[in-house]
């Protein structure tokens, strides 16, 4: 089972997830996300549950990256809190465009407190530390070519995008299906903040 740990978007601001991809949905190589689907991926784990030796599924590693997601949230020690999403940017760099993603303008040190308390706990179970700094961000899109990139690059020259706020109150551990139309989420389990 692939699996991340994630703060999902409320639905009410799939609409104006929609508005930010608005200006390069329909460029030819991007890729955009389900806007009902959005999320900000706090620790990505890829594969947690291991086959047995006959083939049968080993549920135990799922069950020790529950116990880390909620070792996680105590110790990060982050309560409810608000956060607003806006403004474009882009991985790795404007003249490689390869992910199209949404900042964090508001909460973004809470999403670091709480990446940094998973990344802690999963590493401790021999997951795999990120290799890039963590930068709070909700992905819009994916980019295959320069086509779709200078789509990209003039959205960016057009100015600022707001996607809305909400309130956060609780993390989440998502299962990830890859599928011909994209990526389906379904969450596991869910972790309140206090």
């Amino acid at each position: 089972m692939r699996a991340f740990f994630a703060v999902d978007l409320p639905e009410s601001l799939a609409a104006g997830v929609a508005a930010a991809q608005a200006p390069f949905a329909d460029a030819h190589g991007v890729n955009p996300v389900d806007p009902e689907q959005a999320h900000v991926t706090l620790k990505f784990l890829g594969d947690v549950v291991r086959g047995n030796e006959d083939g049968t599924p080993n549920d135990s590693a799922l069950d020790d990256v529950i116990a880390a997601g909620e070792r996680a949230v105590d110790r990060a020690g982050v309560a409810p809190f608000d956060c607003a999403v806006g403004g474009l940017g882009v991985f790795p760099n404007r003249d490689y465009v390869s992910v199209v993603w949404a900042g964090i303008e508001r909460g973004g040190d809470d999403l670091t407190a709480l990446h940094r308390a998973l990344e802690a706990e999963t590493t401790a179970l021999g997951v795999d530390p990120a290799d890039h700094a963590f930068t709070p961000h909700v992905t819009l899109a994916r980019v295959e070519n320069a086509a779709g990139a200078e789509a990209v690059r003039d959205a960016l020259d057009d100015g600022e995008v707001e996607v809305g706020s909400c309130s956060v109150d609780e993390v989440r551990l998502m299962k990830s299906t890859l599928t011909a139309s994209g990526p389906e989420y379904e969450t596991v389990r869910e972790f309140e903040l206090e």
